[in-house]
């Protein structure tokens, strides 16, 4: 099997934001040679799908600026250190962003979603056995939860209807897990 690997040979810090940090990279290539990797470090994320007894979950609505459009998305966030338990993350964002505490959290693994330029990993988590709580926006965060049945939700992310691919990537895997454990005798 061929060593694919590339080697750091230099990193140089381009910009170091709040949320992000680029970097420029020299990098030893396997042929031997020498390329510019520019990067972006991120935290990391966590995205959870609530469910309830009657097959709805909570998706929210909101403004993203990059894409200058309004989303439907599952609740998530970042991790705020380094470090933190996703699982941890994912309760809080849940809570934060509706108002809901997971009395149950289960683990849907976790995905890479632009791996051409950013280390961010997003670990994706269902929630069940949820209670009402209070919603505890961030200081500019502004966003409307937003009842779907589970089912109509993935159909939608079927049709290409949701163009967040972390919200596409939970719903089908939230659609696999329960799939798989109602088929376990």
């Amino acid at each position: 099997m061929t060593d694919l690997q590339e080697k750091p040979l230099s990193s140089t810090p381009v910009y170091d934001g709040v949320l992000l940090k680029v970097r420029r990279d020299e990098v030893r290539l396997p042929d031997g040679g020498t390329s510019v990797r520019e990067w972006i470090d991120h935290p990391g994320a966590a995205a959870v799908v609530p469910l309830f007894p009657d097959g709805t979950t909570l998706l929210v609505r909101q403004f993203r600026y990059p894409p200058r459009r309004t989303f439907l998305e599952v609740p998530a966030g970042k991790l705020d250190v380094a470090g933190e338990d996703p699982a941890t993350v994912a309760r809080r964002e849940l809570e934060e962003e509706t108002g809901y505490r997971a009395g149950r959290l289960t683990a849907l693994g976790a995905l890479y979603p632009c791996i051409g330029y950013s280390n961010e990993v997003i670990h994706f988590f269902l929630a069940e056995d949820l209670t009402a709580g209070e919603r505890d926006l961030s200081d500019g965060e502004f966003l409307e939860p937003v009842p779907v049945l589970l089912a109509e939700a993935v159909a939608q992310a079927r049709r290409g209807e949701l163009h967040d691919m972390k919200t596409v990537a939970a719903l089908l895997l939230a659609e696999a897990h329960l799939a798989g454990r109602a088929s376990k005798p």
